[in-house]
């Protein structure tokens, strides 16, 4: 999906932030390098890496996997990410006839300690809308094709819940590590816009 297809101007505090890194830059404060850097680090690389280790635990650990499902909040504890924006976890299991997604259609709701910072497509008005209204073609132009016998669920975030998908484990990946589990893990796959796959 073309996450600078939308036209919206940004939102009064994105505008200010700017406006204050800007200022910041331009006093030599701050390297805008390393303003880029640390945004990478915590969309991409550090935030999902947390939520990529809860999901290949639950892989390789069906009695956690039953926690994880029960009390998203709790068994993602276990594992010492909790924090504000993470408190109340509900987690959805993908399975081969049922595929969930997330998305909050009012803001842009999110399970910071778990995933890091969520992509700009996430927030943007097109995704929040289009998911909800045709979710196969919305799933489809991030590359992943619903045949018509499973089912799509759309799980809208909000302040009180945030959910996170469970991928399923894919063919190919018995007997690994969870660590190298975990690499098969992306940002968009806790937010179903993916499917973990094993390369070949």
């Amino acid at each position: 999906m073309d996450e600078h297809s939308h036209t919206e101007p940004p939102s009064e505090p994105a505008l200010r932030i700017k406006a204050l890194e800007s200022l910041l830059v331009e006093k030599g404060l701050v390297d805008p390098g390393a303003v880029d850097e640390i945004i990478d680090l915590f969309e991409k690389r550090i935030g999902p890496r947390n939520g990529a280790k809860v999901v290949a635990h639950a892989w390789a650990d069906p009695a956690y996997k039953q926690r994880l499902l029960e009390d998203g909040s709790k068994a993602i504890a276990e594992l010492g990410f909790t924090g504000l924006q993470g408190e109340d976890m509900v987690v959805l299991e993908n399975t081969p006839s049922i595929h969930n997604v997330v998305v909050c259609t009012l803001c842009s709701c999110y399970p910071w300690p778990t995933m890091g910072l969520p992509p700009n497509w996430y927030k943007a008005a097109p995704y929040r809308a289009r998911i909800v209204i045709e979710p196969r073609k919305v799933l489809a132009e991030f590359g992943v094709d619903v045949t018509p016998d499973v089912e799509v669920r759309v799980w809208d975030s909000n302040a009180e819940i945030r959910y996170m998908v469970l991928p399923m484990r894919p063919a190919g990946s018995e007997g690994w590590s969870e660590e190298k589990l975990a690499d098969l893990v992306t940002r968009d796959a806790m937010i179903g816009t993916d499917i973990p796959r094993v390369k070949a």
